[in-house]
């Protein structure tokens, strides 16, 4: 539509409005004709506001779960420390039968 693409910064959500618009820019005799005009280019107007709103309102969500991700990952080091300090306890059990071992062995090698 030439009308829509030329002066779309012109238009808006209210169809009273680009009903005048539409008279200023264009010459439509038919009545009927400029009213279905003009609520065509309202009715494209407001969905594209509602699209608009709608990525920005994803976008925010976004940013909500990515500073919620940032803040969980943030307390999760701390999480897997505390799985990894359980989880070291046996080892560190192991470790204690071979650094018994170790001494011994560290003792010979310095002796």
């Amino acid at each position: 539509m030439t009308v829509l693409d030329d002066y779309k910064d012109r238009f808006g959500g209210s169809f009273d409005d680009n009903k005048k618009i539409l008279n200023d820019i264009a010459t439509i005799r038919s009545k009927s004709l400029k009213n279905k005009i003009a609520g065509y280019i309202t009715k494209l107007i407001k969905n594209e506001i509602r699209i608009n709103a709608e990525k920005e309102n994803q976008q925010s969500d976004q940013k909500t779960t990515v500073d919620t991700d940032k803040t969980e990952s943030t307390e999760s080091p701390t999480k897997d420390t505390d799985k990894t300090e359980s989880t070291e306890s046996p080892t560190k059990d192991t470790d204690k039968t071979e650094s018994t071992e170790s001494p011994t062995k560290d003792t010979d090698t310095n002796e």
